[in-house]
């Protein structure tokens, strides 16, 4: 009786074990959390600095050609500014040269006047002064009249010469905030991706801060060049205008010993005479 009863016990103890048994991969499934939302978000493969340029925003693109067009400015300011003042100084050297070795008034003059120069600048300028200073030979009058226009043309020929300096000089001051305004640009960028994407993974920052950085490089590359020209081209014109103020100089001080001399005593016409044969 009792071998009876095991029986049908043992049928219903394998049949919930059997069922148990198909139940479990089900509940363990059941149990698992689903699966968070792959992310489809990878690094820019190309990250060169043309590649960062291309994926840039517009803002930052425009940032970027902006900072681009003032670097190559620069560098053709220094080229040019360069020859113009290399050219002058040497030209102006010849000249206080040719100076130093004219005895008279009238030698200077035959020397430099037919030149192209600031040399043969002052010297029509003195002589222009002369020329109306004819009834009035008053020598500290018209040296004065003298030296005055030739601080004059000495001060035009330090303005022309400074003309494009100016440029640099605000390239210097104002490229790096041109670049930082590149740089919170795409830092605000990368932080609106996160805000869409609701995640800080790298593939959404990353992007933003490299044209970020790529804006301050450039911002750099042309401000240190245009700083580091301006320092030099103002060394350079103060040089030159050192140079004008000796030509000057050398003016007055052989209009002075001409008129110790008294050859500015004769006649116009008589002075020009004398002039000749001095040639």
């Amino acid at each position: 009786m009792s071998r009876n009863l095991l029986i049908p016990r043992r049928r219903t103890l394998w049949a919930v074990l059997l069922i148990l048994g198909l139940m479990l991969p089900a509940l363990a499934l059941a149990q698992t959390p689903p699966p968070a939302p792959e992310i489809l978000l990878k690094l820019p493969r190309d990250l060169s600095p043309w590649g960062m340029f291309m994926a840039a925003d517009i803002v930052v693109k425009a940032v970027m050609i902006g900072l681009a067009f003032a670097s190559v400015l620069t560098w053709t300011i220094w080229f040019a500014k360069t020859i113009e003042l290399m050219t002058a100084r040497r030209r102006l050297h010849a000249a206080i040269d040719a100076l130093h070795q004219a005895s008279s008034w009238g030698e200077a003059t035959a020397r430099l006047q037919a030149r192209n120069d600031g040399a043969a600048t002052l010297i029509r300028a003195a002589d222009t002064e002369l020329r109306l200073s004819a009834d009035a030979m008053s020598a500290a009058g018209v040296k004065e009249r003298i030296a005055s226009r030739l601080e004059r043309l000495e001060a035009a020929a330090g303005r022309q010469m400074i003309r494009g300096t100016g440029i640099l000089a605000t390239i210097g001051a104002t490229a790096p905030f041109v670049g930082l305004f590149g740089t919170v640009w795409g830092i605000m960028n990368s932080f609106i991706g996160i805000s869409k994407q609701h995640t800080t993974n790298l593939a959404v920052v990353a992007p933003g801060i490299a044209e970020a950085l790529l804006a301050t490089a450039l911002g750099l590359v042309a401000a240190i060049p245009a700083v580091v020209m301006y320092n030099v081209f103002s060394r350079w014109i103060a040089g030159y205008r050192a140079l004008h103020a000796d030509a000057a100089a050398e003016i007055l001080r052989i209009v002075s010993r001409d008129f110790d001399r008294g050859a500015f005593d004769l006649h116009p016409a008589e002075r020009r005479r004398t002039a000749t044969a001095a040639e």
